[in-house]
């Protein structure tokens, strides 16, 4: 890999609650890669992502070590500004009626909406208005997002992550709750984000997720790193079985991969 590290992990365990539930991590990505984490509900994925934010921290030990972008030692809101994340969460009631461009203007707040004591400045709505221009997703700024498919919600989130031009975009299962439509609008958003030279971790258990883009593959599987490589020496159908536990058939097409 070459490039500046965005996060380093070097023999990383992490409980939740009585259970260790990552045993042993090391993982090193350099800033602006393309990176996808592959394993089954369960696995480990989601403790995985909360480390990385400092939402979970491992367990003091001999040889452990934690560096995001080069530090150890964060403050939450300002990593966020390097650090874009997609959570898998839809809009919740309290949000369905905050119009598309302002829960784009969240992501400067960590909010779930523009709460009146916020000041939003005339620059964080350029910012908001660019990025919706960006992403095709013009036509979304007043629209409530209630209103909204779960495709369009979907977007307006990765828009939400995008406010402070971060370096790497955490995008944590992205194509749930999304019909075909969708997953295909999903695909053309993040290819273009990669394109333009934005990193991207994606977690997921679908392959289909996995863009042409995404170059490196690491496999997740009991709380363990099992494998982490290129994508075409990783994506085959021996190792997919290994990793999910069913036989699979595996075909390409176009530099996308699909399984049934």
């Amino acid at each position: 890999m070459t490039g500046e590290p965005f996060l380093e992990l070097e023999n990383v365990s992490v409980a939740r609650g009585l259970k260790v539930v990552l045993h042993n991590i090391s993982l090193r990505i350099a800033a602006g890669e393309h990176v996808a984490l592959l394993g089954p509900n369960g696995c480990g994925k989601s403790t995985l992502i909360k480390t990385m934010t400092c939402e979970c921290y491992p367990l003091a030990q001999p040889g452990t070590r934690v560096r995001i972008f080069g530090r150890e030692r964060w403050e939450i809101f300002e990593l966020r500004k390097r650090l874009g994340i997609v959570a898998t969460d839809l809009p919740s009631e309290r949000t369905l009626h905050t119009k598309g461009s302002d829960a784009v203007i969240t992501g400067f707040f960590s909010s779930s909406t523009i709460w009146p004591e916020l000041h939003v400045t005339p620059a964080m709505r350029e910012r908001a208005a660019a990025i919706l221009e960006q992403l095709e997703a013009r036509h979304l700024a007043e629209k409530p997002l209630g209103e909204m498919s779960a495709g369009e919600q979907r977007r307006i989130l990765i828009g939400r992550a995008l406010v402070h031009n971060p370096e790497m975009l955490l995008i944590d299962e992205p194509s749930n709750a999304l019909d075909l439509a969708a997953q295909a609008e999903l695909q053309r958003t993040l290819r273009v984000l990669a394109q333009q030279g934005t990193g991207i971790f994606l977690i997921t258990h679908h392959l289909a997720d996995i863009a042409p883009e995404i170059e490196r593959i690491v496999m997740m599987r009991d709380g363990r790193i099992v494998a982490d490589g290129p994508k075409n020496e990783l994506l085959t159908e021996e190792r997919l079985q290994d990793l999910f536990g069913v036989r699979v058939t595996m075909a390409r097409r176009d530099g996308h991969f699909h399984v049934w």
